[in-house]
């Protein structure tokens, strides 16, 4: 990925996803999604929502619905940990969540902690009913979040948008 496509992306989402109608942004902080996020407080029409804990998040993407509205839980893979047993409160209820999430573990980790989550990312989402579309090259990022948006919006699914450590690059760390 180039300089360009590193700094270009967060704008490129922001802005599907404020034409999508999506005007609230729960997170939990993130290198991944930092950028994401400024461009939410920064925009007139959306806000970003800082949370204590991942599942909040679920919480208020599903209030959200309940409103006619619609957010986008952005979070870290590792989080996603943290949100099985709101994702049955999702299941149950029938809100169709939207997620952002920003992967460790995966091409080019350099920390052994962050693979366990990393691999059981879309498998606990699969269990929980949550589709899943993975962004591992910049020209994936707009046909896949336009897929996620439709299948959380009328699609009536729960879907997240996974972007890969192929896309973001790893840390060094």
């Amino acid at each position: 990925m180039t300089d360009t496509d590193k700094t270009a992306w967060p704008a490129e989402l922001f802005n599907l996803f404020a034409e999508a109608g999506v005007t609230l942004f729960p997170y939990i902080p993130d290198a991944g999604n930092a950028r994401l996020i400024e461009l939410a407080a920064a925009h007139n029409e959306t806000h970003p929502v800082l949370l204590t804990s991942e599942e909040e998040g679920v919480a208020v993407c599903a209030g959200a619905d309940l409103v006619g509205k619609r957010g986008v839980l952005c979070m870290q893979s590792s989080g996603v940990g943290n949100c099985p047993n709101f994702l049955s409160l999702v299941k149950g209820g029938d809100f169709p969540i939207l997620m952002m999430v920003s992967m460790r573990g995966d091409y080019g980790e350099q920390n052994p902690w962050q693979y366990p989550m990393g691999q059981a990312v879309e498998p606990v989402l699969h269990a929980m009913g949550v589709l899943t579309f993975v962004v591992e090259r910049p020209e994936d990022l707009t046909p896949a979040a336009m897929a996620a948006l439709s299948a959380s919006g009328k699609g009536g699914q729960s879907a997240a948008l996974i972007l890969s450590q192929k896309f973001l690059g790893a840390k060094a760390f």
